[in-house]
Formats: C-alpha cells, structure tokens, sequence
C-alpha cells in the first residue's frame, strides 16, 4: 500500500477537519445502523487529533469501547474514470469503515495504515458520507495488550504502558485518485560501493498487464542520473551523494507505467537516501563509518491534542533536537505519523522505528514493579493469537516504513517479559518475521531491569542489546555511588555479548522548577548528576554505542500515585521547556561530534 500523493497522474484530497462525533458506551451503533444516516446527537471533533482531551467532559476522556466518526465529502469531478481510493493513516486501535451504507474495511493496530478502493461507490462530483467505528479497547490479542476488568462502577480498562492510552484518528484520511492501472507498490534497496550508490528497485502493479515500468533516478536538482526499465532492476549511480546522519541527500525514484508509445500511464515518486547500515561486532555502522546515538526515547504528546499529527509541534521538536545536539530518537513505543519519518529523512536523524508491542509484561506495570495478577504468556493471556497480531504489526510496520533512509534499527517490543521459556518460545518466530520482511536492517528489542544479563533469554535472537535500566531512580534510588557501581557490573557483562549496546532509556522524573542545594529525587539538579552517572559507565564502555534518554519531554499516563500530572522524566516540559538537563546534555552532546 503506497501513501496517497500527487503527482503527474495522482490526485488526493485530505479530510482533516472538524467530523461529527458521538460517543458509543453500549455498542449498540453498529446494530442500529448509526452509518446509514447522519450522526444523531453528535458533536464535533477535529481530525487530527485524539478525542480525550477536546471535550471538557470526563465521559469522553476516559471512554471505553466504540466511538464513531462521520463526514460528508464530495468527489472531485475531475476524477471520472479514476480509481478512487480511501485511506486512513491511522486509527486507534481498530475500526470500521463505512462508505454511504456500504462496509469498504475493517483494521486491527492503532499506528499503521489502511485503505479501500471506493471506486464503485463514489460518482465524481457528487457527495458521499464516510463512518469510522473507532474501538479503543485493549484485550490480551490486541498490540498492545490490556484487560477489561469489572469494577463496582462499571468495567475499566487495564493496560500495562506508561503513556495515556489516547485514542481515535489521530492521523490524516484522504480521498485519492489513481489510475485504473497504478503502481502499487515500491521496494528500494541501497548500497555504496567507493564513490558509486547502488540502487536495487522492486516494483508491484495492479491492472498494468499491457504496460511497461520505467524509472528514472533524479538528483536534489532534477537532473536524471539513472534509468532502467523493467519491474525490478539494479541502478548504479557514479559520483554519489550518500544520505548520512546530520548530512542527509535524497534521490527522487520516479516509478512510470508507460503503453507500447511511451506514454506515461501513472507516476509515483519516491524519495531515496542512498546509505548502508550494518552491524560489525560491537560497532553500529552507517555508511561504513562508526555511529553513535544521542537523542531521546519519545512520544507523540503534546496538550489538547494528545497524540494527534502537528506539523507545528513536529518543526518544533525537531528544531529542539537540533538544539541539544541529538542525533537520532526512538519512536516508543509505536509507529510514528508518516510525516515524521519524512521529515527525519530530509533532516538526518537517525530513527529506532518501533512496532506498538509495549505492556507484556505481567510483572511489570507502568514503570511501577510489582505483579498485575496475570501470567504474561499462557493460553488465556498473550497466547498464539495475540502473536498472530503482533507479526502483522511488524509486516505492517516494515511495509510502511522500508524506503526511509533515517530508519536504521527495527524493534520488536518494549521491555517485555523476556527472562522465561514462554518469552523465548513467543518471540524467536517473530524475529523470523521481521528479518524476513526487511532481510537489510538489524532487528532488536528493548530489554527490561527485570531480565538482566545472564537471565535474558530473548536477546539472544537481536542483532543489537537495547537496554532500558534506571540505576539511581527505581532502584538505588537517591544513591548514585551504589547505582553507579551496580550499573557498571551489569553494562560489563553484556559488553561480554559481543554486541553493540544502546541505552534506550535511562532518566530520573523531575519536578521542573525544583530545586536542591545537594542532589535529591526529583529536583533539577539529581537529573543532572543522574545523567552525569549514567555517562560515566557509558564512556567507559566501548561496546556501547548509543545513549538515549527518557525522555524528550514530560508526557501524559494514566492516574496513580506514581504518576504527578504524568511521566516527569522529560529533559523538556511537556510545553517544551527546557529543565537544567537539557544544557547539560546540549554541552555534553554537542562536544560528542
């Protein structure tokens, strides 16, 4: 599935905007037919946006179950004889589709796309009504996972991820128009070989038997500097301008269908960064050349909006990435919008592009230690079927997300369970699924406190150890001296793997504005002398090749007494500003070059 987009041949319309609204706590829209007619008492909502935050009614922050969303949108008249398609960029955690009274789709996962041809629905120049059936329920199947459980006030909804579970369109929809023959899908592959780039194409067409494929490879300038034709093929491309971290190039890969004449039937655009990633021992390589990760666990959050695509917010994070002297982030613990992947290509930075599999983890719960009562893995918990979801996670993920140059390292899941034969037995086909989706990236996962080495049986599978550990915050809390010692034996002893390490997480939660004369939990000046313990036993490791912090900024959990007004352990409030940590970690950063 490629992404809507205009070119020579393409059209889109995007849908953004106010949709009416209503909240469905019963389940019983589908029943009674609530897409066969207008909304009735509904409200308005923005698309894009989560639902939880717009409305100053509890009812709707915390709604379990169906939501629906429902617009009325005209056909572009120009579009007769087009294949019209309907697309979703995202919907969390699944939905439903309707156009007029008919269902054109259904789709499981919160944080990938998914379309619809509509062509025999939707007559050019006239109206058709859309309806979404967003369900944001978790169950035991779904990525990620969580439980209903019955209360004295009625069933609430358990999970066990340390992030707001926000919920609804949070991404762009789009009417588009293709031809009736249409490139459908497009694989690139690169490499550098001295100063030629290397480019292997793989393209699929629907309705394109009589056509032929021709592309042509253009520079940041328009110039043509490669063409081949044939559906898959190889491009050599002299004098080459590799895309690297902090110096990105990006090629444009035109992909025509073209008759018997050489007309061009359709056209799709697609950019490309020409670089390679390998792992060699404990070093991380790009373009052949040592890399080192600064930067930050993050997540899309930000105020009203919750997890909602803003250009706005993504110039400004981005400028602030720039400002610290990061290099590269995690897009924890989710797929991010497909624009900030864009953006990352045009800008080099570097990504960990993370699959929604965050919260298996029974013995763990939201950053809290402690037993949530279930086992993680048995036939009545994460079980077959839930890893049935999660590989089409990772296929769905990768299918997406392939043809970025930024995105360097998959990851599987956040700090799961990974210390137990269940663990092993659960996720060595899904390394299978992964490596065989994309067989040119490493692959890992992020590993929890509470598997440390030696007990971890599922790093075994990574190409690279992501550890996630917090000496001198959830443990040695206020003793950095011990966490400090503690940390460096441990470090030491993955260091053994002969792996390359990358600290995912590490950070103390931090009360922006207060202060200590001596270092204590949660003012400003423990999250510096934290950081500063943390570089210490990075530096003296050569294995590790990276250090990301949690977390960018401040963002939204769930309530608990754990949890003041969310997660502290931002650099950045959740408004953007800066604590003290940020210029410590902008002067260590950007004297790392």
């Amino acid at each position: 599935m490629l992404r809507p987009q205009d070119t020579a041949t393409r059209e889109t319309k995007r849908l953004d905007g106010l949709w009416s609204f209503r909240l469905d706590p019963d389940s019983a829209g589908r029943d009674a037919g609530w897409f066969r007619q207008p909304l009735t008492g509904a409200r308005e909502m923005a698309v894009p946006a989560s639902f939880n935050d717009l409305a100053a009614d509890a009812a709707v922050r915390d709604h379990i179950g169906d939501v629906w969303y429902q617009r009325v949108v005209r056909v572009p008249k120009g579009w007769a004889g087009e294949r019209i398609v309907l697309h979703f960029e995202s919907a969390t955690h699944r939905a439903t589709v309707w156009v007029n009274d008919t269902e054109v789709m259904s789709h499981e996962g919160g944080y990938t796309p998914f379309a619809a041809d509509i062509t025999g629905l939707a007559v050019p120049g006239q109206e058709l009504r859309v309806t979404a059936l967003v369900d944001n329920t978790l169950s035991f199947q779904s990525i990620p996972p969580g439980v209903i459980e019955q209360t004295p006030t009625g069933p609430a909804q358990i999970y066990w991820h340390d992030f707001f579970n926000f919920a609804g369109l949070h991404r762009s929809v789009w009417l588009a128009a293709t031809p009736p023959a249409y490139v459908d899908d497009v694989t690139v592959v690169t490499g550098l070989a001295g100063r030629t780039g290397t480019v292997d194409y793989t393209t699929v067409a629907a309705g394109a038997e009589s056509l032929g494929t021709r592309v042509v490879l253009r520079d940041a300038d328009g110039a043509e500097v490669a063409t081949a034709t044939g559906a898959a093929g190889h491009l050599d491309v002299p004098g080459v301008t590799a895309w690297a971290p902090g110096a990105p190039y990006l090629y444009d890969l035109e992909v025509q269908l073209v008759d018997e004449a050489g007309g061009v039937r359709d056209s799709y655009h697609q950019s490309v960064g020409i670089r390679t990633v390998e792992v060699q021992g404990t070093q991380f390589l790009i373009n052949g050349e040592p890399f080192y990760f600064k930067g930050f666990g993050m997540h899309e959050d930000h105020a009203t909006i919750g997890k909602g695509h803003s250009d706005a917010h993504l110039v400004h994070d981005f400028e602030l990435l720039h400002w610290i002297g990061a290099n590269s982030f995690r897009t924890s613990h989710y797929p991010y919008s497909e624009e900030v992947l864009d953006y990352a290509d045009r800008h080099g930075v570097v990504l960990i592009d993370e699959v929604a599999a965050v919260g298996l983890n029974m013995g763990l719960g939201g950053g809290i230690f402690g037993g949530q009562g279930y086992p993680t893995f048995s036939p009545g918990t994460i079980n077959d079927a839930t890893r049935q979801v999660h590989a089409q996670a990772i296929r769905e993920l990768v299918a997406r997300d392939k043809n970025h140059p930024s995105v360097v390292l998959w990851s599987i899941a956040n700090e799961p369970e990974s210390d137990t034969a269940g663990a092993e037995e659960y996720f060595r086909p899904l390394f299978d699924v992964a490596r065989a989706a994309d067989p040119t990236r490493p692959v890992g996962f992020v590993n929890v406190m509470l598997a440390p080495h030696g007990a971890c049986r599922v790093s075994q599978f990574a190409d690279v150890l992501m550890l996630n550990r917090y000496y001198g915050w959830y443990v040695n809390t206020g003793d950095l001296a011990g966490a400090e010692e503690a940390w460096t034996r441990e470090i030491t002893a993955w260091a053994g793997d002969g792996k390359p390490i990358i600290i995912t997480e590490y950070g103390a939660d931090t009360m922006s504005g207060l202060h200590s004369l001596t270092p204590q939990p949660w003012s400003e000046e423990y999250q510096v002398a934290y950081l500063d313990m943390n570089h210490r036993v990075f530096d003296a490791c050569d294995a590790v090749v990276g250090e990301q912090v949690w977390n960018f900024a401040d963002f939204a959990t769930k309530s608990g007494i754990m949890r003041v007004g969310g997660n502290k352990k931002g650099v950045f409030t959740r408004d953007r500003e800066p604590k003290s940590a940020a210029f410590a970690l902008r002067r260590r950063w950007r004297a790392k070059a």
